[in-house]
């Protein structure tokens, strides 16, 4: 088992489960594909059953980092009428299906799957806070609300009230956390040659681009002497990088421990739906702390519901912040905080915990009626309270 132990002992009997998923064999510009392919690796050391159907889409067809995984069983099929008439068996007799958000026609393939599976169905939402501000404006083509409803199982990036919005707003009979998870044994700490003082890894993305010219950009310039990288595809052309900035276009994982154990600090910057929602870690988080780099993020609501801020992370508003983590914090400070946060995760966010935890979630379902969980009288009585929360939120996602 992943981080060296025996693993949570299996809860539920050896179930035979298919992913319909975005991609598993392309990791570049989609982080599904980690979550996947450490997901379906733990489930089937677990004993399980386990395949995955790919749609070829010209992007990961000429990006294949990992063409044929060697967990479990992948299929590549070229067009949903192909799926349906050449997987629907697998569909039928399969424990459990799940099917992956941004999947391609996932609306059309979840309204098929829910007809045609005999066992449990699950949506897993890797993109939480994107679906529910595209199902609030109707912009969304791989789930509707009605499909919200029909889906056994509602698997989420993201935790918190949102688990209580999909329930009681959307009417998702059992909305879950499946949070993204690290592979402890691809990150490790390892003793090399320091190259930067802060790096920062991830596609561009226009809502996370002030915070990363806030804390690591305009640290860069004030401090000429320091060095930092950021890695990552899509940047626009027209950025302005400072001198000592240094740029790496893609990182495929296998070269993501070397990334983050050549740097002092790491940064870990949130994507706006996400910091409204809060509850949602990201797998660079994870991975960091696995391999014992110090993490320099920003702030989200419930954060600390997965990092101890000050003893397994540190937390940056402004450029003050970062540059005073970066030249003030001693060494001892540096590899203590780096130790915390990789104790933390192989204690809790590793693949392996996932697959135990969807195990598990599977297994309650497997021992009771497939209906919505309906609040007694004293839950009622403080619906209001949390209605208030879970209805905000909806009212921040939906928000351009």
């Amino acid at each position: 088992m992943s981080g060296g132990s025996a693993g949570p002992a299996r809860l539920s009997p050896r179930l035979s489960i298919l992913i319909l998923g975005l991609s598993i064999t392309s990791s570049w510009g989609n982080g599904h594909a980690t979550t996947y392919r450490g997901l379906m690796r733990e489930l089937v050391r677990r004993g399980h059953r386990v395949t995955f159907l790919e749609r070829d889409l010209p992007w990961y067809a000429s990006n294949r980092d990992l063409p044929k995984p060697p967990y479990g069983t992948t299929h590549i099929y070229h067009s949903t009428a192909q799926l349906k008439r050449r997987f629907v068996s697998l569909v039928r007799e399969a424990d459990l299906v799940i099917v992956g958000s941004f999947v391609p026609e996932g609306a059309e393939i979840g309204e098929w799957v829910t007809r045609q599976a005999r066992g449990l169905t699950a949506f897993y939402d890797i993109d939480t806070p994107v679906t529910l501000a595209a199902l609030a404006n109707g912009t969304t083509d791989y789930i509707t609300p009605a499909l919200v409803r029909r889906y056994d199982l509602y698997l989420s990036f993201t935790g918190g009230p949102v688990l209580d919005l999909l329930q009681r707003r959307y009417g998702a009979p059992h909305a879950r956390p499946l949070y993204c998870s690290v592979d402890a044994l691809a990150y490790t700490p390892r003793e090399t040659r320091t190259r930067w003082d802060l790096g920062y890894m991830g596609t561009y993305s226009r809502d996370r681009q002030a915070a990363l010219e806030r804390l690591l950009c305009a640290v860069a310039r004030k401090w000429p002497e320091g060095r930092f990288v950021v890695a990552g595809p899509q940047y626009p052309s027209e950025i302005r990088w400072p001198a000592n900035v240094e740029r790496v276009e893609h990182l495929a994982p296998d070269r993501h421990r070397n990334f983050y154990t050549a740097q002092r600090f790491t940064l870990n910057i949130t994507r706006s739906a996400m910091v409204r929602a809060g509850w949602s870690p990201s797998v660079r988080l994870f991975e960091a702390a696995a391999c014992g780099t110090p993490i320099i993020s920003d702030h989200w609501t419930g954060i600390e519901t997965f990092f101890t801020p000050g003893r397994e992370i540190l937390i940056a508003r402004r450029t003050t912040d970062s540059t005073a983590f970066l030249r003030e914090a001693t060494e001892a400070e540096r590899r203590r905080i780096g130790a915390n946060a990789r104790t933390r995760v192989l204690r809790e966010h590793t693949a392996a915990h996932r697959a135990a935890e969807l195990e598990s979630y599977a297994a309650e379902l497997m021992r009771r009626p497939l209906s919505p969980v309906l609040p007694d009288d004293e839950e009622s009585r403080g619906a209001v309270i949390r209605d208030k929360t879970v209805l905000t939120i909806a009212s921040g996602l939906a928000k351009p």
